[in-house]
């Protein structure tokens, strides 16, 4: 797929992709293997900067407020573009409307996960475990409206469980803290999580999607062990702000295609246990439906869940 002629003006300058979560987590590593293919194809640097805050809502906010010019893009996901809207009743940002979406990158498996000497021996044991002792129990998340925060919420309701929820301003913290056995249990997407569970420094129960992950291969997914209604997995994309020319969009529409093409991109991201959407999936038109789409699904259920963002 050649790139539009309008490659050849833009970009003139670097590109600033920003992150709204620290450094180290799924959103950051993500964009950051984005970024290095980026700037080789288009040749100029594409530079990711975090911004946090406010369940990745005040990064957000600002990329939707820069200039529309292409030189100020997100790597937003479910939290920010769609869980966001039920989640923050005075969101600055409409996730629908202020953005001009470039691409989704990768979907990844939510992952329930808990020390390593956790109790439970398997889902079905860690769900009874969760219901009966919850009140004695820490789940530990990365700040509210995260991707960890809500979708362990939403465990929390299936199984009927109050933990008490220790929000760090990242998943890597969250995660350290529960290898030292600060905290219980969490719930974060694959990239977090491959590693640790390979080397056995966590207990990895199950993962969100349909089928098992070939990355953990070992961990059933949820309805396989026994919890169908834990359905959940997290999607990332680039947007830029409303406005943005549409030659430019599509400029960065065209080079994340062959990114995603790209033999080493591929390897590096299946091996975290990411996704990588087939063609149908790419492209401007099929992430505008999705955010929509997600919208409408996770609002009645945050609402149900009784999620809230305080």
């Amino acid at each position: 797929m050649p790139l539009p002629s309008r490659a050849q003006a833009y970009p003139a300058r670097p590109v600033t992709i920003i992150v709204p979560f620290a450094a180290g987590g799924p959103t950051d590593v993500t964009a950051r293997i984005v970024a290095e293919q980026m700037s080789r194809l288009l040749g100029q640097q594409f530079v990711v900067e975090n911004v946090v805050g406010a369940g990745g809502t005040t990064g957000s906010t600002r990329t939707m407020r820069a200039a529309p010019d292409g030189y100020t893009i997100q790597l937003g996901q479910l939290g920010t573009h769609a869980a966001a809207v039920a989640l923050y009743p005075n969101l600055a940002y409409r996730p629908d409307v202020d953005f001009a979406p470039i691409g989704i990158v990768v979907d990844q498996a939510i992952v329930i996960a808990a020390r390593k000497d956790f109790p439970p021996k398997d889902l079905r044991d860690f769900a009874a475990y969760l219901k009966t002792n919850s009140q004695k129990l820490n789940m530990a998340h990365a700040g509210v409206g995260s991707i960890m925060h809500f979708c362990c919420v939403l465990l929390n309701s299936i199984v009927g469980a109050r933990p008490t929820q220790v929000p760090f301003t990242g998943s890597v913290p969250a995660i350290r803290a529960m290898i030292a056995g600060q905290v219980d249990y969490l719930c974060d997407p694959i990239t977090d999580i491959v590693q640790q569970a390979q080397a056995g420094t966590l207990k990895a129960y199950a993962i969100g999607t349909p089928a098992r992950n070939a990355a953990l291969p070992d961990v059933p997914a949820a309805a396989e062990a026994g919890l169908p209604e834990f359905a959940v997995s997290a999607w990332y994309a680039l947007f830029a702000p409303k406005d943005t020319p549409k030659p430019i969009v599509d400029v960065l529409t065209a080079a994340l295609d062959k990114v995603l093409d790209e033999e080493s991109v591929r390897r590096r991201l299946t091996g975290l246990g990411c996704d990588i959407p087939d063609k149908a999936r790419r492209g401007q038109a099929p992430l505008a439906a999705l955010v929509r789409s997600e919208i409408a699904r996770w609002t009645p259920i945050i609402k149900a869940a009784s999620i809230k963002s305080e």
